[in-house]
């Protein structure tokens, strides 16, 4: 009898899985990867994978949802360094520039995800809404800090850029959207 998988041991598998899965579905598209595909790059068997997510629809909101913690996270880390609120504020497209340079940036995970398959699965609609009103939250109590009320405009200007940015390759979209912020801020 095979020995008991330890908890320890579930974890470690369920993060392989969520790993190999966030990256190739990032990287192809969901639709484009399928479960034989996961199951190769995260060395578990497709029992095992099912045992952590039953249907596929699973494992995309399980990536999406960890995914949103480590960019939400990632994004604060990085803006509440600093610590003048409209300098805060300049920040966050600051760090959207340099997301925007890494070596494959795809755009917008939760964009591509409701674009494949919003229409379709509300699971992955609720996710991808969650997260929209997360960020825009973030930006919100980062822009109200500033005491001028323009949180609206600058989340626009932020998921315009996140959007252009994707489907131009380019990472100019945030220095431009930065430079409408400053205008939105008024002089320091």
């Amino acid at each position: 009898m095979p020995a008991a998988i330890t908890e320890e041991q579930n974890r470690l598998d369920r993060e392989a899985l969520l790993d190999a899965a966030e990256r190739r579905f990032y990287e192809r598209g969901i639709q484009a990867v399928g479960m034989d595909e996961v199951r190769a790059a995260s060395a578990l068997p497709l029992k095992r994978i099912y045992r952590f997510f039953p249907a596929k629809e699973d494992l995309v909101v399980a990536v999406l949802r960890r995914r949103d913690r480590r960019w939400r996270g990632d994004l604060a880390a990085r803006v509440e360094q600093v610590p003048d609120p409209r300098e805060r504020v300049l920040a966050v497209f600051d760090w959207l520039a340099e997301w925007f340079a890494q070596p494959g940036f795809r755009g917008c995970a939760w964009v591509n995800a409701h674009g494949e398959l919003g229409p379709s699965s509300e699971a992955v609609l609720a996710e991808v809404r969650s997260h929209k009103r997360a960020f825009h939250d973030q930006i919100a109590m980062w822009v109200h800090a500033t005491g001028v009320p323009v949180a609206e405009p600058v989340f626009l200007l932020a998921e315009g850029a996140i959007v252009t940015a994707g489907i131009s390759g380019d990472p100019a979209p945030a220095r431009h959207a930065r430079a409408a912020v400053a205008t939105l801020l008024g002089a320091p």
